[in-house]
């Protein structure tokens, strides 16, 4: 009867389900490791907030009423930043609630357990989010500040160019193989977020800017970009994965340069694939091919693209119609 009961308790405890959920989401699902890690931390968030809110050590799934669920919301919104002190921001918030969202609904169709629909919990609407994106003047500048006397400065403007001209995620960039790239037609298959896989294609600049690069280089090493600075090579590495650049690397030296350049935004690697995608859009491409070429998995998360090409089409009539239209004169 003792060992009954233990199953059963165990069958119904949240934690260990929470540890089978995130198994289900590597195995099954074959998200990114970053995706996973991020889940982890915001479901092991709610359910210490639930087991304190609860005073219980010992959660089940009875414990996920929408009342609760409800209340965790609330606690949410209320919650202020370690860092800013300030409340989190909706967006913030919606992170931590579609990840409670994700659980439910594995309880649900995998665990057919009676937990409160998914659906129940409305994110709410997020202040529009327009990105940050670089004029062809400010494009121009930041491509012209690498000290090409130095391999570390043809690699960056290499990396620079390869960002700008296939819209790559710093995460999917930095783990290129010089195997992958294919300098003849410009192409190459990349494996993004979910493990979705796509074509992205190269510039003629960009293609000539990485066949510098390799030329500066006399190894066979793995990696397409490699560090030139910090610790030492990791013993019987023969790839020189060791040697791969890091994407925080990539930020820093994005932030760099934007810097030397005197370019007033905050640039990031992510500025240049936004900068990819609204000069796509402004150039006439439809949304269903840039959705494609970003890998996005749903065509809302590249519809944030139209705020700043909508922005455009606005001067453009203003400007016809001051144009074309004179100005009132007396008779």
């Amino acid at each position: 009867m003792g060992n009954i009961s233990s199953s059963k308790k165990s069958k119904n405890s949240l934690y260990p389900l929470l540890i089978e959920y995130l198994e289900f989401c590597e195995v099954d699902k074959n998200l990114a490791q970053s995706t996973i890690k991020m889940y982890d931390f915001y479901l092991n968030d709610f359910l210490n907030w639930l087991s304190g809110f609860l005073s219980k050590e010992n959660l089940v799934v009875r414990d996920l009423t929408t009342e609760n669920i409800h209340k965790y919301r609330v606690a949410l919104n209320r919650r202020k930043s370690s860092k800013s002190s300030e409340r989190y921001k909706r967006s913030t918030q919606k992170t931590f609630l579609v990840a409670v969202r994700a659980f439910l609904k594995y309880l649900i169709v995998e665990k057919e357990f009676d937990v409160p629909s998914p659906d129940q919990i409305i994110l709410g609407k997020e202040s529009d989010r327009v990105p940050n994106v670089l004029n062809s003047e400010q494009l121009e500048r930041l491509f012209s500040v690498q000290d090409l006397n130095k391999r570390s400065g043809v690699r960056d403007r290499a990396i620079l160019e390869t960002l700008f001209s296939t819209g790559l995620r710093v995460s999917e960039l930095v783990a290129l193989d010089v195997d992958d790239i294919n300098l003849k037609t410009g192409e190459f298959t990349v494996v993004g977020k979910g493990g979705k896989a796509r074509i992205v294609y190269l510039s003629d600049a960009a293609k000539e800017w990485i066949r510098r690069y390799l030329s500066t280089r006399h190894d066979d090493f793995k990696p397409l970009f490699l560090r030139y600075s910090g610790k030492n090579m990791d013993d019987n590495d023969s790839e020189g994965e060791s040697l791969r650049l890091s994407a925080r690397s990539i930020q820093r030296m994005v932030k760099k340069y934007t810097l030397r350049a005197g370019i007033a935004i905050d640039a990031t690697p992510h500025t240049l694939r936004h900068t990819f995608a609204t000069g796509l859009l402004s150039e006439g491409a439809d949304l269903r091919s840039v959705q494609e070429l970003l890998g996005h998995s749903d065509v809302s998360t590249t519809q944030i693209y139209t705020h700043i090409t909508d922005k455009k089409l606005k001067d453009v009539h203003k400007k016809f119609h001051k144009d074309i239209i004179p100005e009132d004169t007396e008779d």
